[in-house]
């Protein structure tokens, strides 16, 4: 199969061809139909975050089943599937207890089966799997528990961007926050991730979405998306402007660019008893904190890896609100864009002025 592999962190992703074993018992194959390009890869081309190489980067995306192992019974083939990367095992502390985002054993068990998934040439080196998917490319071989099978009504394209960005961001406002009707919500960082909390946050009602960035661009998007009110991150007012429209803090923070001072703005523009959430990966060696004085007015700090979701739940429904007309995801496509120009999506993303692109496969 044709993908794009990470050799090297800080140089272009090169486009090559690369072999893909068969199913293991509890594997699925599948067709890559759209992947969205994530700044959460980003880092790891960029060499923020470490990983081992050469590797296939992504992880938002949708596809077409085309075969199973022995022990699968979640999908069959021909089902249309949303990957994510928090495989979940099912069986351990966090997942019986109902955080299956925090589960990390979902991909060991077939890891063990059947060694190298992908590899290429003919000594057959092995191209590691970034977060259980490796989506850049035309195939991927994930985990049962990686993927769950939706409305073929859905278009693919639109479907791909659940995968992460909506399921990070709506799953931050339904799972995280659990925001009640009538609440302020300020959403600090207006990519894929905080335009989706800003959509998710109008369907569940919040009194007021207050969406805070520095570019005027996607500030405009987030209005169309259901913000109530606008401010721009890098006025030296912000976070006066956001305790005065909310009428002494907001209920909810959330920070989704990845950024020290933007989650220092989350902490910042709270009320008595409310909560930041930190969904943005930050560097490594960021710390946020609450001091004495926010602790005693019951402020709150959290981290939501993946909105917290409960995948297998989350995204049927998501889809069934967009099929509804209630999720907004034809704004959050900026690009559709093919493979080989996936280099130039990652400078756009960069730039810092659009919203998502989205690589579409030939299916």
């Amino acid at each position: 199969m044709k993908a794009a592999i990470l050799e090297q962190a800080g140089k272009p992703l090169v486009i090559g061809e690369v072999d893909i074993a068969e199913p293991g018992p509890h594997e699925v194959l599948i067709r890559t139909a759209a992947c969205g390009l994530c700044h959460s890869d980003l880092h790891f081309i960029d060499g923020a975050y470490p990983h081992a190489m050469p590797a296939i980067p992504g992880h938002e995306a949708a596809g077409v089943v085309i075969s199973v192992g022995s022990e699968v019974r979640t999908v069959k083939p021909g089902d249309h599937v949303v990957t994510c990367l928090s495989a979940f095992c099912g069986h351990c502390e966090f997942c019986v207890t109902g955080r299956m985002a925090l589960c990390l054993g979902g991909d060991t068990r077939r890891q063990k089966e059947g060694g190298a998934r992908l590899t290429r040439g003919a000594d057959k080196e092995v191209v590691n799997q970034m977060l259980n998917l490796s989506a850049f490319a035309e195939k991927m071989l994930v985990h049962e528990h990686a993927c769950v099978a939706i409305d073929k009504a859905m278009p693919m394209d639109r479907a791909a961007l659940l995968g992460c960005a909506v399921t990070t961001g709506a799953g931050a406002i339904f799972n995280a926050c659990k925001l009640v009707p009538g609440e302020a919500v300020a959403i600090i960082g207006c990519g894929g991730v905080g335009l989706a909390a800003i959509n998710a946050a109008r369907i569940a009602g919040a009194g007021q979405v207050i969406a805070v960035d520095p570019v005027p661009e996607k500030r405009e998007l987030a209005k169309v998306l259901g913000a109530t009110h606008v401010v721009d991150a890098m006025a030296p007012d912000a976070a006066q402007q956001i305790i005065a429209t909310s009428g002494g803090g907001v209920h909810h923070a959330i920070e989704a660019v990845g950024r020290q001072a933007s989650a220092d703005l989350a902490v910042a523009v709270l009320r008595r008893g409310g909560t930041a959430t930190i969904l943005g990966m930050m560097p490594l060696d960021c710390k946020v904190g609450l001091g004495a004085m926010d602790l005693l007015g019951g402020k709150k700090l959290q981290g939501a890896i993946m909105g917290m979701n409960h995948f297998p739940v989350d995204l049927p429904r998501l889809v069934d609100f967009y099929l509804r007309g209630l999720l907004d995801l034809d704004t959050l496509i900026a690009e559709r864009i093919t493979l080989d120009r996936i280099n130039e999506g990652f400078d756009r993303m960069r730039a810092g002025t659009s919203a998502r692109s989205v690589i579409i496969f030939d299916t």
